[in-house]
């Protein structure tokens, strides 16, 4: 696909007004340098965050990528260095080194096929409804009504050579066999694209989200006493808002619920929860702990 329209891709995106300053995350790959082309399209004042995890040798090559690219789009560019160790939780530990060294309110490239690969994830989890609304914020994602084609297609109409992260074809990581194996099959099997299904559907599931989490706004999941004086399943469904945000956007799964429902009740003293993190009740009270 080559033949794109930028003015129609922008009509589709959830900008931020003309002039507003923004941060982009910045990989280097086709989503992100689409997303930092179309920002500064859009006319905004926009700077590329380029995270390097040191996990693989041509790392530095696509620091000097971004940085190119943005310099010659007129943004600005700025590169952090957040070293993740190989090993078991790769991807939640990636994720969680880049969410602390980026400025909060980052635009992501996140797409439509991105949509569809979470809420898949997340229904395989058994993140329930939460889960379905697929990925967090969307806010900060304003390519979400693009598909990952068209933002290839930005970059070669722009002349930019993406960089190809290798990770991104590891069957080791859920996200790869979901993408590279699920949805093909789902596409076989039904005839039809699945994408813009899942992510029809993951914005039918926000909008009961928002509905649910108006129910639970006022009420302090970290104090066990409230959390008792409540019918179990809103105590379960203010835990499970209350460990999304501590996850900055993953849904827990049900039995991670459950368990931190038994920390509450104070028939456990701590509970490992999705992501690898913890939760411990002290004096009454519920504590989040990183993993």
């Amino acid at each position: 696909m080559t033949d794109v329209d930028i003015a129609e891709l922008l009509n589709r995106c959830t900008f931020a007004p003309v002039g507003t300053a923004v941060d982009c995350a910045v990989s280097g790959g086709p989503d992100s340098m689409a997303l930092l082309v179309l920002a500064v399209e859009a006319g905004l004042d926009v700077t590329a965050w380029h995270v390097d995890h040191g996990l693989r040798p041509e790392s530095a090559s696509e620091a000097e990528l971004v940085a190119r690219t943005a310099v010659s789009l007129g943004a600005a560019a700025m590169r952090v260095e957040a070293p993740v160790v190989d090993g078991s939780n790769l991807e939640a530990r990636a994720r969680e080194a880049r969410m602390a060294v980026l400025p909060a309110g980052v635009l992501t490239g996140h797409t439509a096929d991105d949509q569809a690969e979470t809420v898949i994830m997340n229904l395989l989890r058994g993140s329930g409804v939460p889960g379905a609304a697929g990925i967090g914020d969307p806010g900060r994602r304003p390519l979400l009504a693009l598909r990952r084609a068209e933002t290839v297609a930005v970059c070669e109409l722009m002349g930019i050579s993406p960089a190809h992260d290798t990770m991104n074809d590891d069957p080791r990581f859920f996200r790869n066999r979901v993408r590279h194996e699920v949805l093909p099959l789902m596409a076989d099997v039904s005839g039809r694209d699945p994408v813009p299904i899942l992510a029809r559907h993951a914005d039918r599931a926000r909008e009961a989200v928002g509905l649910m989490s108006s129910l639970v706004a006022d009420i302090d999941a970290t104090d066990a006493s409230v959390l008792a004086g409540l019918p179990d399943d809103l105590a379960r469904l203010a835990l499970r808002t209350w460990l999304t945000d501590c996850s900055g956007g993953l849904p827990p799964d049900l039995a991670s619920v459950e368990r931190v429902m038994e920390v509450a009740r104070g028939e456990r003293r701590a509970a490992e929860v999705v992501g690898g993190h913890r939760v411990e009740r002290s004096a009454g009270r519920l504590t989040h702990l990183p993993g």
